[in-house]
């Protein structure tokens, strides 16, 4: 049995060796213009090579051209900032003009001897929500008492503890982001902060009001902004994927500074890493706030 398997290796062996010979004729004179002698292994090897360069080339074009932006996954992250920055502008641009249409309304009643801001009364009587009922429901009032035992430990702002004559642990400071947090701070392991697990697209916010000190990119923590305190505190947020405030701009307690992201090299998924330092000393952040 062994031997008859040997004997039909060795038979396509021969088959896969054996030369032929392809001739190009022409038709009308059967002259032979091009021959070329081939073998089965040289066929199989030349469509082997010609389907991997081929292939190779179509991923190269996909990869290193603009093409793969038509391929759904494959949006830039540049892209997504762009358009959520553009967002951000379009919003800004119907403020503006809602506010320059507001101006135009009060100088148009002005020039008419009419009470800027007050409608005129027939429009009043026209007007298809003069039934309002604006009394306190009960639906308000819960709103109102679970919003105030939300923020019944944020302190927005207090008078710098150096004037005052406070410590640093008599502070309270706005919660720059509510998540788990999955790495705490270590001085031994070089963790000079917190890393906060947050759902995606979560506004990042400023703890105290300061004035933003760095806004800008590395390669280890990605889009980085820190931001100067009262009593020589300064605070960071690291691996943003968007950054709201530029260098020189005054903020204040809980102002939206950043959108949570997974930028730089040191990260392994969308979180905050969140560091709050004084006089060059680091300090552990959850000894102020409360994340969870």
């Amino acid at each position: 049995m062994a031997k008859v398997t040997a004997d039909k290796r060795k038979r396509l062996v021969h088959k896969l060796k054996n030369q032929y010979r392809l001739s190009i004729l022409n038709s009308s004179t059967y002259e032979e213009k091009l021959n070329y002698e081939l073998t089965p292994i040289n066929v199989i090897v030349a469509s082997v090579a010609t389907f991997i360069t081929l292939g190779l080339a179509f991923i190269s074009l996909v990869v290193f051209t603009p093409l793969k932006e038509f391929i759904p996954g494959f949006t830039d992250s540049e892209i997504r900032a762009s358009a959520y920055q553009n967002a951000l502008l379009v919003d800004s641009l119907d403020e503006e003009l809602r506010l320059k249409a507001n101006y135009v309304n009060s100088l148009r009643a002005i020039l008419r001897n009419e009470v800027p801001g007050e409608p005129v009364q027939e429009n009043l009587e026209e007007s298809k929500y003069q039934d309002i009922d604006l009394s306190i429901s009960e639906e308000d009032s819960l709103f109102r008492l679970q919003y105030e035992e939300q923020e019944k430990f944020n302190v927005n702002d207090k008078a710098p503890a150096v004037a005052t004559g406070m410590s640093v642990f008599d502070l309270n400071f706005f919660i720059p982001v509510k998540g788990y947090i999955t790495s705490r701070f270590n001085l031994k392991e070089k963790h000079f902060g917190v890393d906060i697990v947050a759902p995606r697209n979560e506004v990042v916010k400023a703890i105290a009001r300061g004035t933003v000190i760095q806004s800008s990119w590395t390669s280890e923590s990605g889009n980085v902004l820190s931001i100067q305190h009262h009593n020589n505190l300064v605070s960071f947020y690291k691996h943003n994927s968007v950054l709201l405030k530029k260098v020189g701009e005054t903020v204040e307690a809980g102002e939206s500074i950043a959108v949570i992201g997974n930028s730089g090299e040191e990260t392994t998924g969308p979180h905050v890493h969140f560091e709050l330092w004084r006089n060059g000393v680091a300090l552990d952040p959850e000894q102020f706030i409360v994340f969870e």
